[in-house]
């Protein structure tokens, strides 16, 4: 791990019961408030996606930042994935499990084409349900999904275990 990454990690907060009690949140806006952290991950994650690559599907919300920063980096265009009711325009939505409730997220209309070759970007991996229903939402649409990148994997829930999408991560914990 290179200095400024060490120096990124090191600014990721982890916050006790949020959003609900026994939940140890891990919050990552010291780390978007850090030009050279934010930077260092940007590459970090840059650097696993293959050249094949047409677009960079970013999860709401937090994967938002890094997966535009990563399509923008290089030269990709950028899909988001959002929550309901964010959208004009669906094209499909998947209900999935997180680790304190279930959660939807719906596709947008006529943005990804049949044949595209996606690669997700999401701040945390805790118990794959998040990339799971990406993946299969950009499936359904007729992509190839290439992998994942996240920020930060939280071992301990396994999410890498419930997913069959091959994910790198910048930092596990």
């Amino acid at each position: 791990m290179t200095p400024s990454l060490d120096r990124a990690l090191g600014l990721i907060r982890a916050v006790p019961d949020y959003p609900t009690p026994g939940v140890l949140f891990r919050d990552l806006t010291t780390l978007l408030a850090d030009h050279d952290a934010l930077r260092a991950v940007v590459g970090a994650l840059s650097e696993q996606v293959p050249a094949d690559t047409t677009h960079v599907v970013a999860l709401e919300a937090r994967g938002f930042l890094f997966g535009a920063a990563v399509a923008h980096a290089l030269g990709r265009a950028v899909i988001p994935v959002r929550k309901p009711g964010k959208l004009p325009l669906v094209a499909d939505s998947v209900t999935y499990s997180l680790e304190y409730g279930t959660a939807t997220f719906e596709l947008p209309a006529d943005v990804l084409t049949p044949g595209a070759a996606v690669y997700l970007i999401d701040d945390v991996l805790a118990t794959g349900g998040s990339l799971t229903a990406a993946a299969a939402l950009a499936t359904r649409a007729g992509a190839t999904v290439l992998g994942a990148g996240v920020v930060l994997e939280i071992t301990a829930l396994g999410g890498r275990d419930h997913t069959d999408v091959p994910v790198h991560t910048v930092f596990a914990v």
